[in-house]
């Protein structure tokens, strides 16, 4: 499967749906779709990682780096991690727990969830 980042907008928040590995060579491109998204005055924004079967620690530096620059603008990070699939869970949320960073962030189940209420404006 190849990497992808696609945008959508449910209401108030700004999605990012990424599919793939998130490695050392894909990093780069989540990174500047982020940094996209910030530089249109979208300061809510939701990370789909429920298509992530594969995260580095240059996939976790790119999500606390996010969750710092939307902080920064006084936005909200949200992270889809499905807590069910393919064995045991998200490869992402495992990976976050197990590097004890995934307290960091806020964490939803699916799309529904992450985007149930209106974020406040910034």
């Amino acid at each position: 499967m190849a990497f992808k980042v696609t945008d959508d907008q449910q209401g108030g928040w700004s999605v990012l749906r990424v599919a793939g590995e998130l490695d050392l060579l894909t990093s780069p491109v989540l990174r500047q779709r982020v940094h996209e998204a910030v530089a249109q005055g979208r300061h809510h924004l939701v990370l789909d990682l429920s298509d992530v079967f594969f995260c580095d620690s240059s996939g976790v530096g790119v999500l606390i780096a996010a969750r710092r620059l939307i902080r920064s603008c006084q936005g909200r990070l949200r992270l889809i991690l499905p807590a069910r699939g393919a064995v045991d869970g998200s490869h992402v949320n495992r990976v976050l727990g197990a590097l004890g960073v995934r307290r960091l962030f806020d964490v939803y189940p699916d799309l529904a969830a992450a985007v149930d209420e209106e974020p406040l404006s910034a």
